[in-house]
């Protein structure tokens, strides 16, 4: 027998020992043996103080470059805005929501083309409808991450699981609920932001947040010229314009990156113990999935976390359609501050409209037709799991759709 397979067997022979004290999920492994020295939650443990250390000391350099991405952002903006303003695939608002839409697949984030369209803004470049579709048009394409990571997960563990002899009914239901979480995850931001991007254009069409002001002032800029300038210059310097803003995307990339080595990682472990204290109601697994997505500064990291969960049994599909809800509104956390930095207001209102009318929605979903839209999920849910033809289907068509909107920048300019 292979060590894989050892290891496998081990796993489940843990997660079968599993039992449940005080509403929470153990391992019994000596007689009164302590459980816990401090309760993280739903997030890891440092391993030990040097671990703690090491990412209190990466937060600085994931933090400087983070501001210098943004810096480099804004100069490749203005330097390329003339030439691309007005033109595919940034034409019109809806082929910039494709734009968005199909980015998120590309970069398998939502956040750095979210901070792409607030760039672009911010250089005068997009306008406030443009920047706002794209926007949200990033939040749609950053749950796709859910479904590659459902049906990643789905085909590994058959792959072991297979090797250590388990059943193929289990295997089918370890697949169903694995890449059934990557299908809510989607649906769920659909039915949340599309009504969410009315409420946030009208929001913005009545002027109600144009006394938000929040924004990077003379002296802000001043003190980021300084720190950062003299980098910017040097890169500017021996560089085309143009590329500024790709280089700059590229740093975005590695900040988010060493961000989320600094911040807590979640432990799937940890927040199936919380089981019967958070997972079975809708507004706990609300509020968990807006602090995990706040913490993680990801709406991919933090609904990833609900695969191996659901494929052990520990979250039911239905119990993280709201966890899906919460998540989606405070991942916009990382792109408000995106905004903040751009010497317009406006940035930071497009930003706010559309986390406000998705708040609004989800709201109203969770307070009245919670039952009917969980019913609805579920069934197409299960409707696509079912037929391998159906789920290509659904695929093609979340490739099919962002296409076509970007498409509609040939045809016509606002």
């Amino acid at each position: 027998m292979g060590k894989r397979t050892e290891e496998l067997q081990r796993d489940l022979e843990k997660e079968a020992q599993l039992v449940e004290i005080d509403g929470e999920f153990c391992v019994p492994v000596e007689a009164n043996q302590a459980r816990y020295l401090i309760d993280w939650g739903p997030f890891e443990a440092p391993r030990s103080p040097w671990e703690l250390a090491r990412k209190l000391l990466l937060f600085l350099p994931a933090l400087f470059l983070f501001i210098l991405a943004v810096q480099l952002m804004k100069e490749g903006a203005a330097a390329v805005g003339p030439q691309i303003q007005g033109q595919f695939p940034f034409a019109n608002g809806v082929s910039t929501l494709g734009a968005g839409w199909l980015g998120a697949y590309f970069v398998l984030s939502g956040s750095p083309v979210a901070a792409t369209a607030i760039s672009l803004f911010g250089a005068g470049t997009l306008t406030k409808l443009q920047a706002f579709t794209m926007l949200s048009g990033s939040r749609l394409g950053a749950s796709f991450i859910v479904l590659l990571a459902g049906f990643l997960y789905a085909t590994k563990q058959a792959r072991l699981r297979a090797g250590a002899g388990a059943s193929i009914a289990g295997l089918a239901k370890e697949r169903s609920d694995s890449i059934g979480i990557g299908i809510q995850a989607m649906t769920m931001t659909a039915i949340v932001y599309l009504p969410g991007m009315l409420i946030g254009y009208a929001i913005i069409r009545a002027g109600w947040l144009d006394g938000f002001t929040m924004h990077a002032s003379g002296q802000i800029d001043a003190i980021l010229s300084r720190l950062w300038g003299p980098i910017v210059d040097v890169v500017a310097s021996n560089v085309p314009g143009w590329s500024l803003f790709l280089i700059g995307l590229g740093v975005i990339l590695v900040s988010f990156n060493l961000i989320d080595r600094v911040l807590p990682h979640i432990s799937s472990d940890a927040t199936a113990s919380k089981r019967a204290a958070w997972l079975k109601h809708p507004w706990t697994m609300f509020f968990l999935g807006c602090v995990v997505a706040t913490l993680t500064l990801s709406v991919s990291v933090a609904l990833t976390v609900l695969v191996p969960l659901a494929a052990k049994g520990l979250v039911k599909r239905e119990e993280a359609l709201p966890y899906i809800m919460g998540a989606n509104i405070t991942t916009l956390a990382d792109t408000l501050v995106v905004a903040m930095l751009q010497p317009t207001a406006g940035a930071a209102q497009v930003v706010l409209a559309e986390a406000i009318g998705v708040t609004i929605v989800s709201l109203f979903i969770l307070a009245f037709v919670y039952k009917p839209v969980q019913r609805s999920v579920l069934r197409l849910d299960d409707y696509l799991v079912s037929s391998n033809a159906r789920l290509a289907a659904f695929v093609g068509t979340l490739f099919l759709m962002p296409i076509v909107l970007l498409a509609t920048g040939f045809f016509y300019t606002t």
